[in-house]
């Protein structure tokens, strides 16, 4: 029977003029190689935001780039997703700011998700459910994070890996006798909360003066609790102890096998660990997206990001299923199987 689905339109990004390149970080260490960067993370470049560039900035800009692709137009969006840990203000919500930024109709509806690395997929879940309940039908999903502006310069375990960037969905329903979005998998373990954090700024830790002295670790990475702080072991362990485990609930949910899979974009980390995952799974190397080098870790965005770029690649092709699977910072995970 013929229904209408949600469907993936189209994907626009957009990363900041402002390059970080492992030679330039060498530099700055002083006693690291940029290849040596290159070897333990995948990447060579990332983009920062200027001072002056929040995270609603990045995202109005990835959504400029899809209005002009004519993949759709402001006057079409009646639902607004922003998917950001680093919003301009505590309150009002960023996306409202975005949609008179955007110039988006005053009926339509907008909310923030506070979500990392596995923000993608809970938006395309939400986008979904409100397409196929007739709650709306084009939805605009917006991912945009400055981590950069939580790193502490002397933190090299984070400082090499993440970027900022952000990308925007175009979702939409479209007739069709099968799921092109789904089903999904869910997951979250909050004891791990503590592995991936920066700790005051908030409610429950305000920022002080104690919050502002930054001290060194036993690797000589310097930080202080406004920081961000990654225990990288932890989510080494935790990412290879999990994703299999979620990629089996999806393929026993979707009725599938792994081989049915036409492509695998996982959340882009580090290059390392992926490779890693990707011989745990067996998963045939050119089945999964690996590829960060330009970009580094942009946290909610790099499966959009990946997607996007695997298109312009040639990767992949219509009538393909593919599967996202998102993990980190929560601990949260989520993954899904799309079709192009």
């Amino acid at each position: 029977m013929r229904r209408m689905k949600a469907a993936i339109k189209a994907v626009a990004s957009y990363l900041p003029v402002t390059e970080l390149t492992n030679e330039q970080l060498a530099e700055e260490f002083g006693d690291v190689e940029p290849q040596v960067i290159w070897e333990r993370t995948g990447i060579k470049v990332r983009h920062i935001a200027s001072s002056d560039e929040c995270a609603s900035d990045l995202g109005v800009a990835a959504a400029r780039h899809l209005f002009e692709s004519g993949a759709t137009s402001p006057d079409e969006i009646d639902f607004l997703l922003l998917c950001t840990q680093s919003p301009d203000y505590f309150l009002p919500t960023t996306a409202c700011l975005m949609q008179t930024q955007l110039g988006l109709r005053t009926s339509c509806g907008a909310i923030d998700i506070n979500q990392g690395c596995s923000g993608y997929v809970y938006g395309l879940s939400l986008a979904k459910g409100m397409i196929e309940t007739e709650a709306a039908r084009n939805i605009l999903l917006i991912t945009a994070d400055t981590y950069t502006r939580f790193i502490n310069r002397r933190d090299r375990s984070v400082r090499t890996l993440f970027g900022d960037g952000a990308s925007a969905t175009f979702i939409s329903a479209q007739e069709s006798e099968e799921d092109l979005i789904g089903p999904f998998v869910f997951g979250t373990d909050g004891r791990g909360a503590e592995q991936l954090i920066v700790q005051a700024g908030g409610c429950r830790r305000p920022l002080d003066q104690a919050a502002m002295i930054e001290r060194a670790d036993e690797q000589g990475n310097w930080r202080s609790s406004r920081n961000l702080y990654m225990n990288g072991p932890e989510i080494f362990n935790f990412t290879l102890r999990t994703v299999p485990q979620v990629m089996d609930e999806l393929m026993n949910k979707s009725g599938l096998s792994l081989e049915e899979i036409d492509y695998v974009i996982p959340h882009q980390a580090n290059k390392f660990m992926l490779e890693r995952l990707q011989r745990r799974m067996k998963v045939s190397a050119e089945k999964f997206h690996i590829d960060l080098e330009q970009t580094g870790n942009t946290v909610s965005s790099t499966i959009p990001i990946a997607l996007e770029g695997a298109r312009k690649q040639g990767r992949l092709s219509a009538g393909q299923r593919v599967a996202l699977v998102g993990f980190g910072v929560g601990y949260s995970w989520a993954a899904t199987i799309v079709r192009i």
